[in-house]
């Protein structure tokens, strides 16, 4: 066998491996979260720190959602993810983080009673989706963005049953909501129903009685 071809070969076997590797995250996943009911995921920035609006506005959130028989899952690392895993913990309900391997900022925080790694950002979105009865989204990055519009991808055509996607936080949001109307739905690239499967909301008090208008738990 020359160079090349046991090369080619290994790179097979790796492939190969690398199905059972994701068979046995997903399989983890729906093992641990199967026992997790009612949960509300919660995105939001890694980097938001403990004395900023949102990380407090976030924690308050998660407690209240506990205190109204929700669980909570986030992406299990610092920032948002924290505040709500420490809100949720601290209010003695499930609190869940479904961590990612990367090679920055993502490090699991404290708070999360429940905690799963992954290698693969994939497997870990199945799982946000399949066990979540709401969607609330902080201020964030490309991250945040990735998990909001996935959602909304998914709900729009159909591929899982449709829930509460809430915007918290107006003034943060207002300019891409604008660019939304302005662009996207004046330009016939979306309709106006897919505009509705968006709630914007300020304040915790209201994200919680906005879910329970479709959640009953």
């Amino acid at each position: 066998m020359d160079d090349k071809q046991y090369v080619m070969d290994s790179l097979s076997v790796n492939e190969s491996w690398r199905v059972f590797r994701i068979m046995a995250e997903i399989v983890e996943g729906i093992e641990t979260l199967s026992n997790v009911h009612n949960a509300v995921t919660i995105f939001g920035s890694a980097r938001v720190k403990p004395e900023d609006e949102y990380y407090q506005q976030t924690e308050r959130l998660a407690g209240l959602l506990v205190k109204e028989g929700f669980s909570v899952i986030t992406g299990g690392g610092p920032g948002i993810m924290e505040a709500a895993n420490k809100g949720a913990a601290e209010a003695g309900g499930k609190s869940v983080g479904l961590n990612i391997k990367l090679p920055f900022e993502q490090k699991p925080n404290p708070y999360a009673n429940i905690h799963i790694e992954y290698k693969y950002f994939f497997v870990r979105k199945v799982m946000f989706v399949k066990y979540a009865v709401a969607y609330v989204i902080m201020p964030g990055g490309f991250g945040t963005m990735d998990e909001f519009f996935e959602a909304l991808t998914l709900i729009q055509t159909r591929k899982t049953k449709p829930f509460p996607v809430i915007l918290m936080g107006s003034e943060y949001w207002q300019g891409l909501i604008n660019w939304l109307k302005n662009k996207m739905l004046k330009e016939d690239k979306i309709l106006p129903a897919d505009l509705e499967l968006i709630q914007v909301v300020d304040e915790p008090e209201d994200v919680v009685k906005l879910i329970k208008k479709y959640v009953i738990v």
